[in-house]
């Protein structure tokens, strides 16, 4: 497991199995007088297992698509979003509350009796403005329905990146675990890596020089389906660029939990 710590001097160090690996940060490029000392550990989970285990202040990620549309969402003008781990359960919301809009996938396409996939740029926000939003997904709202170890839940996508971040500092928790969903909670996912790296730069104060040119990498990396003709019905690319603007969004997402379950309030 990669762990992410900041060294008496300020720098940040990637860690395996606790041995030190890498330098992230200069340490002169952190001892700025508006970068304040943190006592988080930040730790790299992955899949559904990472988020099983995942403990402290948890940010579940998932770049393409959950929790970027979940930004999205809230932006359209959604009154509430709850995210839900069975196909069953979201189907079950219908009759609970007939005015609620279900947007779910699996494998990627929209699931039969749902409004929309978990396309961003195929949902009329006319159709989902003032209305409860029913989420579920093949990996994102997994891991959040599975980070049962976890003291608090964020969403995490690079659209609110530094919002996520802001917020880590503020609360300067023991613990930050960085959930990477990837690839259906199965596989690892390039974006959702390099979401979990951005942040952690960001709370310890540095940010990523190079961010832009690997958001722009992407293209053809963990983002090149959007780009596939033959996938463009399931993975539009309107949907690559929505996902991979970061920073756009000043508010985070955070999981709380009432009588009719999980909630993805923002904050």
């Amino acid at each position: 497991m990669i762990e992410f710590r900041v060294d008496p001097d300020g720098s940040l160090w990637s860690y395996e199995e606790g041995v030190r690996i890498a330098r992230i940060v200069p340490a002169e490029d952190l001892l700025s007088d508006d970068v304040r000392p943190l006592r988080t550990q930040l730790t790299v989970a992955h899949l559904i297992e990472g988020a099983k285990q995942a403990e402290g202040l948890v940010v579940v990620i998932d770049v393409f698509r959950a929790f970027s549309l979940e930004c999205w969402l809230y932006a359209m003008g959604a009154r509430e979003i709850r995210p839900v781990g069975a196909v069953a359960e979201a189907l079950a919301w219908r009759e609970k509350d007939p005015g609620c809009v279900l947007i779910g996938e699996r494998h990627g396409r929209k699931l039969d009796g749902f409004d929309f996939g978990n396309s961003p740029s195929t949902v009329d926000p006319e159709a989902i403005r003032g209305k409860r939003i029913i989420h579920t997904t093949s990996a994102g709202t997994q891991g959040v329905t599975n980070a049962v170890r976890a003291e608090e839940i964020l969403t995490g996508s690079f659209l609110n990146a530094r919002a996520v971040a802001d917020y880590i500092r503020r609360k300067n928790p023991e613990k930050a675990t960085f959930v990477c969903m990837g690839k259906e909670g199965l596989a690892p996912a390039e974006e959702d890596e390099l979401c979990a790296l951005y942040m952690a730069s960001l709370v310890n104060g540095s940010g990523m020089p190079d961010i832009d040119e690997r958001l722009q990498a992407l293209r053809t990396g963990g983002g090149r389906h959007f780009f596939d003709p033959d996938l463009r019905d399931v993975f539009p690319e309107k949907d690559f660029w929505m996902c991979t603007e970061r920073d756009r969004f000043d508010f985070v997402i955070r999981i709380e939990k009432d009588e009719d379950g999980l909630i993805a309030k923002r904050v």
